[in-house]
């Protein structure tokens, strides 16, 4: 375990305060001043730090700076003879995870380091993904194991400790609103109020009031002063969803807020000052938006100190099943039907549709599906997906496939899906049997089986009841020549669905 750097310039305190953490169970190196804590940040690993304020060379603000820098997750307890609540307010500010008032309480000391080493190791896990964590953290839990998505969790684990101004960028349904909370709940703020606004929901005449409030007389109707978004967000958060639809105006205004947490209220000459922490998010490219001119370039880059991308559920097709599970489970408490499951029909369909409209669509599919299905088991119809006719043009097509990238990676990601959907449909028709299925799409068994894996079909394509009829079926074919089966399938047949020989995919 990483010892604790505890930083003190009087030696019988720093004596007193080693002997009573060592006595706790932790290892502990010593720095008698600001520059040597300094430098030891810069080339050790620490488990967390406890300074004083008051030092000679470089003062607490300054080791406290350099903690940061050196981990961002580093808990640093600061310590001060006076007390002031400036000192306080300050160290928070910039990062403290908590303050002690000399003289210092053994006890409390020790309540304080065990909190900030178990904040550590909650923030060294990526503990959004973990169920436990979330409910015992008060923080939304975000369901997936997409290599996009944990990056995405453990970045904002990162950021949110600090006050740094995060920019969360995904399509509309992503749950960015979902991680901002949670951007909060792991923050020093988190007893703070969240404030959350959608910017393009609010017409632009409005919008201004709602974010900066008004003072009385304003305007006809203002029979008294209103508290905006911005200042009920004081010592807090505050989400600025669609930050991308601002008008220039308002961009020019938030700026302001952005450099230095001052405003005024619509029709108030008085200029007022926030402690808040500014977390934003967008469906759009801010930075294509502000090199174009259509976006403020110096708002964009106060907005992107931290940019995280947040993958749109077509990107994460591993995490669509867990999360219709989880929505499910919720529906089936609300409705009272324990019973409730979906059918691999459903399974399927939902594996192969694109969602539009992301996280949220899909939820919406499950409540939906819950309410409409007359038995235990949810199917296809239920779900009620978008269909349609025949796609005839790029816009209809966009419905269903992801034409961004270059045509192989576009044409590879088509060509998948609908594999996908053939095979499905040649195993449902075939009661699970392998062979058959192979036999009606024209291909090579151990092709076949090779495609149910590579597209994730395996053990979700056919209902358990037909599986274990053709089990021992499956295993004889396994173990025959597969030349036999290669002799009675016409040749070049697996090209008609692009089965027959692997595809040179370079993506």
């Amino acid at each position: 375990m990483p010892p604790i750097l505890l930083v003190e310039d009087r030696d019988s305190l720093r004596v007193m305060l080693k002997a009573t953490l060592e006595g706790a169970g932790y290892d502990v190196d010593e720095a008698a001043d600001g520059a040597a804590a300094i430098k030891a940040l810069g080339t050790g690993r620490f488990l967390a730090v406890v300074t004083d304020l008051k030092l000679p060379g470089a003062d607490g603000h300054h080791v406290l700076a350099a903690a940061r820098e050196a981990d961002a997750n580093l808990p640093v307890i600061v310590m001060t003879a006076y007390g002031t609540v400036e000192d306080a307010v300050g160290a928070m500010k910039q990062g403290a995870f908590d303050f002690l008032s000399k003289p210092v309480d053994p006890d409390h000391l020790l309540l304080l380091v065990e909190r900030a080493v178990e904040r550590r190791d909650l923030l060294e896990e990526n503990v959004l993904l973990k169920k436990e964590f979330a409910d015992r953290m008060g923080f939304p839990r975000i369901i997936g194991e997409g290599a996009a998505l944990i990056d995405a969790t453990r970045q904002i684990q990162k950021a949110a400790p600090t006050d740094a101004t995060v920019l969360l960028l995904g399509e509309s349904g992503t749950g960015k609103e979902l991680f901002a909370r949670a951007i909060h709940q792991l923050s020093p703020r988190k007893k703070g109020p969240f404030v959350a606004i959608n910017c393009a929901a609010i017409p632009e005449n409005l919008l201004e009031n709602e974010l900066f409030g008004h003072e009385k007389g304003a305007y006809t109707g203002a029979v008294s002063a209103k508290l905006g978004r911005v200042e009920s967000a004081d010592r807090g958060t505050l989400f600025l969803d669609e930050i991308g639809d601002l008008s220039p105006a308002l961009q020019a205004k938030m700026l302001r807020v952005l450099q230095d947490r001052t405003f005024e209220r619509v029709g108030g000459t008085k200029t007022l000052k926030v402690d808040i922490r500014v977390v934003a998010a967008t469906n759009r490219d801010l930075r294509a938006a502000a090199t174009a001119g259509r976006f403020r370039e110096d708002l964009y880059f106060r907005l992107a100190v931290v940019t995280v991308a947040i993958p749109p559920l077509r990107e994460r097709t591993a995490d669509i099943l867990p999360l219709a599970r989880h929505f499910l489970e919720r529906f089936r408490r609300e409705l009272g039907r324990d019973a409730l499951q979906f059918s691999d029909a459903a399974v399927a369909t939902m594996r192969a549709y694109r969602w539009p409209g992301n996280v949220r669509e899909l939820e919406n599919a499950v409540e939906r599906a819950a309410i409409l299905c007359e038995g235990d088991g949810i199917e296809p119809r239920h779900l009620a997906l978008e269909t349609g006719p025949a796609p005839t043009s790029l816009d209809a097509l966009a419905k269903w496939f992801d034409l961004s990238g270059t045509l192989d990676e576009v044409a590879s990601a088509v060509h998948d899906r609908i594999e996908s959907l053939l095979i499905h449909r040649a195993l449902q028709d075939a009661g699970g049997n392998k062979t058959r299925a192979a036999e009606t799409l024209g291909v090579n068994y151990k092709r076949l089986l090779a495609r149910i894996k590579e597209l994730g079909l395996d053990g979700e394509a056919v209902r358990p009841s037909a599986e274990r009829r053709v089990q021992a079926d499956d295993a004889a074919r396994e173990r025959a020549p597969s030349d036999a089966a290669e002799a009675r399938i016409p040749q070049g047949a697996g090209e008609k669905i692009g089965l027959g020989e692997p595809r040179d995919r370079t993506r």
